[in-house]
């Protein structure tokens, strides 16, 4: 019995179920293998990387599906699809970054579709729908905060969590972002990615009103450092420093401190967006166990948010 990489459900002889596939395209009935292999992925992705508007330390393909062929093809413009391959150092990002993202769905974060793909060597991509392009060749006025910081890609680590604040001043109704900004955090802070910087918060025009953009490149960093060997001790907990610190922090720096005073958010609503990741718990630890994981990746995984959950007394 088989398990859909896209809807996470029994899908009997097949690669994946009725259900993933419709995700993609309500006319899509079967889907070939994506015909690349992982090491041929990360050499388009290096060949290509000056023509993709998405750029970032993972390496990424912009693609597009053809419903007729049933198949993703490598384009290099007007992709409306991000493939990203195995990695060469670190073990199952695919896997991590996609069950991210359906943990986040879970807390109520909005999240494009995504899923992960069968390639022609076995292995699994990670794919999503890109958020910023709409219709045949529409674009989406989308800014990422180091755009709206004027800041550039070498310094998207030089900023804090407290400034991150005032960007939200964009949007149409900032204190809506300001809750939402916390629960991204907060996430976030959970699972263990600590690289969060600048260009991975979005601001997006939509429907003449400016809000945060639905996530993307969410992961547990942590998980995949400690996978690999390192010591929990030697990584950050934050991409950006709070109250000046990027390790060891504290539920007083969380709640008091960034949720209190920089967001300015009162009791009722912290009280009710921790309730909603302690409501979330026994799903999330179900869809971990689910997932496309390593046994010793879940377990990691689950280890970082039981640790942080201490912290966060929730």
């Amino acid at each position: 019995m088989n398990r859909c990489p896209i809807a996470y459900i029994d899908c009997g002889k097949k690669k994946y179920s009725s259900a993933g596939l419709k995700k993609l395209s309500r006319r899509l009935e079967y889907l070939q293998d994506f015909p690349y292999s992982a090491e041929e992925q990360r050499q388009e992705s290096v060949i290509r990387v000056a023509k993709m508007s998405i750029q970032g330390i993972q390496p990424k393909i912009s693609v597009r599906l053809n419903v007729v062929k049933a198949s993703f093809e490598i384009v290099d413009k007007d992709g409306r699809y991000i493939i990203k391959p195995q990695h060469d150092i670190y073990p199952q990002l695919p896997e991590n970054e996609d069950l991210s993202m359906r943990l986040a769905g879970i807390v109520g974060i909005t999240v494009p579709p995504h899923g992960l793909i069968y390639c022609k060597d076995g292995s699994f991509s990670y794919i999503i729908k890109r958020f910023d392009r709409e219709g045949k060749s529409g674009k989406v006025a989308v800014e990422d905060f180091a755009q709206l910081a004027e800041m550039y890609r070498e310094t998207k680590y030089n900023f804090s969590m407290e400034k991150l604040v005032s960007i939200l001043d964009f949007c149409t109704f900032p204190a809506v972002e300001r809750v939402r900004l916390f629960r991204r955090c907060i996430f976030n802070y959970l699972i263990g990615n600590e690289d969060m910087h600048l260009k991975n918060f979005s601001l997006i025009t939509r429907d003449n009103k400016v809000e945060l953009s639905p996530a993307y490149d969410f992961l547990s960093t942590t998980a995949a450092f400690l996978s690999i060997g390192k010591k929990i001790e030697d990584i950050e907990e934050v991409a950006l420093p709070l109250n000046g610190k990027k390790r060891n922090l504290s539920r007083k720096m969380w709640i008091d401190y960034f949720g209190f005073g920089r967001l300015g958010l009162n009791s009722v609503v912290i009280k009710k967006e921790l309730t909603r990741f302690s409501n979330s718990f026994d799903q999330w630890y179900d869809t971990i166990r689910n997932s496309f994981l390593s046994s010793e990746i879940k377990a990691i995984y689950i280890s970082i948010i039981e640790k942080r959950r201490q912290v966060l007394e929730i």
